[in-house]
């Protein structure tokens, strides 16, 4: 019994490493999303890290309409980043679990 502890407890390690890995790689994946009429461009890291925007030339004579552009395509690749994030870390949190009987978190 002792034994499958200690084998439990150095799974648990393992695991926390590669996800502290997947994080730091997560910096280096970039999502990218843009308007509907592609006026607007942002790219950002799954960590949620902003990149770069790109204005388009037009959006830049009307305020009210450069913050709605911004705040829409800001969300949708937050939402994106977000989604290949959790992804991720699930995968790698789900393959390092050790199997406890009864403990059955990733179904």
């Amino acid at each position: 019994m002792f034994g499958d502890m200690m084998g439990m407890m150095n799974k648990l390690k393992e695991t926390q490493q590669k996800v502290e890995d997947t994080k730091a790689r997560l910096n280096h994946v970039l999502v990218d999303e843009q308007s509907t009429d592609g006026k607007l461009k942002v790219s950002l890291t799954a960590n949620r890290t902003i990149k770069s925007i790109a204005i388009d030339e037009e959006l830049l004579q009307d305020k009210e309409m450069l913050e709605d552009y911004l705040i829409l395509t800001l969300n949708k690749a937050i939402e994106k980043a977000t989604q290949v994030n959790e992804a991720e870390l699930a995968a790698v949190a789900k393959d390092g679990m050790p199997n406890i009987p009864g403990l059955d978190m990733f179904k």
